[in-house]
């Protein structure tokens, strides 16, 4: 079980379709452009966060529960980013602790629920993408969702700044399963077709070892 992580515009849809046919293997994605939700949250992130949150929960522990039906599978974001989301959130007002409280319970007790002998609950392989600050921006302006536009909101680029750092610091202290790390701006695998070829053979290397 592979599990791509990574700042918004990183290209883990990419990486993970890239994969998938590179291997062979089943490709699960996250819920974003059927997400309902999540528009109404950029909207008025105090009222929906939470509500946000719980949705990306129930998601991801399906994808959890589909992998396992194949020996080997790629999924697009891992599940333990989502606690260091919805703390950041919390920190700039948009949740109470008392929801955070609440969702990390929620979180542990449904993953405990999982069956050790059914479920492999961790992935074999955390794939970290990571770009810049700046690349970031260039890619969320890119592909155009308006309610991600700075543009339209300007409080969004104290989040994004926040969120850039704290991505650093998860994946530093991130233990749940070996991990390594693609530069996504020296290694730009979404328009450079050698980058894309190189970094396969990173990740192919990287199994190996496993």
């Amino acid at each position: 079980m592979l599990v791509l992580s990574g700042t918004i515009g990183a290209g883990k849809t990419s990486l993970t379709s890239l994969l998938a046919e590179h291997l062979h293997k089943p490709a699960f994605y996250e819920s974003v452009d059927d997400n309902k939700i999540l528009p109404l949250f950029y909207k008025d992130p105090q009222k929906y966060a939470f509500l946000l949150q719980i949705y990306f929960l129930n998601k991801r522990l399906d994808s959890i529960k589909a992998a396992n039906a194949d020996r080997e599978s790629v999924m697009d974001r891992s599940i333990f980013e989502d606690s260091l989301l919805f703390h950041l959130n919390a920190d700039l007002g948009r949740a109470t602790n008392t929801e955070v409280d609440i969702y990390d319970s929620l979180l542990r007790n449904m993953m405990q629920e999982l069956p050790e002998a059914t479920y492999r609950k961790n992935p074999d392989l955390l794939i970290h993408i990571n770009i810049s600050f700046e690349t970031m921006l260039e890619r969320i302006k890119k592909r155009g969702r308006s309610y991600e536009q700075i543009a339209n909101d300007p409080s969004l680029y104290d989040y994004y700044k926040e969120l850039d750092q704290r991505y650093t610091d998860w994946y530093a202290n991130y233990d749940k399963s070996p991990k390594m790390q693609i530069n996504g701006d020296a290694l730009d695998f979404v328009e450079d077709s050698a980058a894309r070829q190189q970094v396969l053979q990173l990740i192919d290397e990287k199994i190996a070892t496993l």
